[in-house]
């Protein structure tokens, strides 16, 4: 692997040094504090490029203008380019649209500092932008619980150098009884008119709201959150496929851990699962950690619903920690090595695997790799409708991560900001890593 970027004469910024663990601190150098408003573009050439709208893997460039993509296409580059990366894979960062907490942090009941701290360290994980989720309680708690989050998002954002946090998803409580999985079942209600005015109100904050569309006045709930700007998601359900198509036509458009929680596929009645492989209005989020969904399992998914399946962590507190106790939505969980997170019954709480480690296990089950990164990318983004990320085009945000072979990440940049690079990169004990610099 080359670094090249030393050797350029118009450099995208000043090399910085990251700190011992492979961090830049806010405090440092990055290029939106020193190079602000310059025309100065960076051209970069990767032996292995995923993420341009040909849906390939191969040889090709992209062209940063600072924050945003200018260009990008396929083979070489017209000119000498600025960085050149002659390992590994580069993609668009990752989005994660399902994640309740990580490095202990529980977003239920997270302050400020905290969430702060969980989107600094997700960068670690090749996430770029990601969806804090928030499960079953009282409605005034949950109205309580993402105003925190909001206010916490927009501080963090502020500040940058961190994942890009999104607006909230919502699950629960309008699910169902016997699908509940890890939901407390005495919290859970219908969906009438007084209940979610309060999250309506709310519409700036929550980008999805998970729901079972069996359940009573689910239907004119759903439609009332589309057209406040909330996206449905059909989840934690015992629906009927036709019911699951009415929530469609009510203007649903996801379905939550396709598999998990909710009515199983059989021939004469297909229920959830059979609608979301078949429908194609829904995407389909689905944890391929090796514990919630088997390989032919993930194999059917990405065959039935092509184009339309997104990988999601439902990471709870547990991840990126050791085997110990953790909470989820006020609820102990255990983890043990080898195995996803408990509830004291024996029921899978969340997962406690990250999201490039998600992408190897797709691969693994025999996914192609560029289908297992636009799950992780494009797919999710444009399922959120956010049109400038997840994709390696001109106008989109130049948010980006380079995979190793085994598809773990080894650096993250962040609206053309290198902010996070793993120890592998470095070609020295002294060595210093710029931005784009491999």
């Amino acid at each position: 692997m080359r670094n090249s970027l030393d050797e350029c004469p118009n450099r995208w910024y000043d090399p910085v040094r990251t700190s011992e663990d492979g961090w830049i601190s806010p405090g440092m150098s990055t290029p939106s504090q020193t190079n602000r408003g310059s025309t100065v573009t960076t051209l970069v050439h990767a032996q292995r490029l995923v993420g341009l709208l040909d849906d390939e893997s191969g040889e090709g460039w992209i062209e940063i203008d600072g924050e945003r993509i200018a260009d990008a296409g396929r083979g070489a580059p017209s000119r000498t380019p600025d960085v050149v990366l002659d390992e590994g894979i580069l993609a668009p960062g990752l989005i994660d649209a399902q994640i309740n907490g990580a490095f202990s942090v529980d977003f239920a009941d997270a302050d400020a500092d905290e969430v702060r701290d969980v989107a600094v360290r997700m960068l670690s994980t090749g996430v770029t932008a990601m969806v804090p989720t928030f499960i079953t309680a009282t409605v005034d708690q949950l109205v309580e619980q993402v105003t925190r989050y909001e206010g916490a998002r927009e501080t963090s954002n502020a500040v940058g150098v961190a994942t890009r946090l999104l607006p909230a998803h919502v699950e629960g409580p309008f699910l169902s009884p016997r699908r509940r999985g890890a939901h407390r079942e005495a919290l859970l209600v219908d969906p009438t008119p007084e209940r979610i005015a309060p999250l309506l109100e709310l519409h700036d904050a929550i980008s999805y709201v998970t729901m079972a569309p069996e359940r009573d006045g689910a239907l004119q709930a759903i439609a009332d959150f589309v057209a406040a700007g909330i996206r449905v998601a059909v989840g934690h359900s015992d629906a009927t496929d036709d019911q699951v198509r009415a929530a469609a036509d009510a203007g649903a458009t996801l379905v939550t851990h396709l598999y998990n929680a909710q009515s199983p596929f059989h021939h004469r009645a297909p229920g959830v699962v059979g609608a979301a492989l078949t429908d194609p209005r829904l995407t389909v989020g689905v944890i391929v950690d090796g514990h919630h969904v088997e390989p032919a399992a993930v194999r059917l998914a990405f065959a039935a619903a092509a184009g339309r399946v997104m990988l999601v962590t439902d990471a709870v507190a547990a991840l990126g920690m050791p085997p110990g106790v953790y909470e989820l939505g006020g609820d102990q969980l255990e983890v043990i090595a080898g195995s996803p997170p408990l509830r004291a019954d024996g029921t899978i709480a969340g997962a406690d695997e990250p999201l490039d480690a998600n992408l190897g296990h797709a691969v693994d089950s025999g996914i192609a790799l560029v289908d297992a990164i636009r799950a992780a990318t494009r797919t999710p983004a444009d399922a959120l409708g956010l049109t400038d990320l997840g994709r390696l085009e001109p106008g989109a945000r130049a948010d980006l991560v380079l995979l190793g072979d085994d598809l773990r990440a080894r650096v993250t940049w962040l609206g053309g900001a290198r902010v996070w690079s793993d120890d592998t990169i470095h070609e020295g004990p002294d060595a210093t890593v710029a931005s784009g610099q491999l």
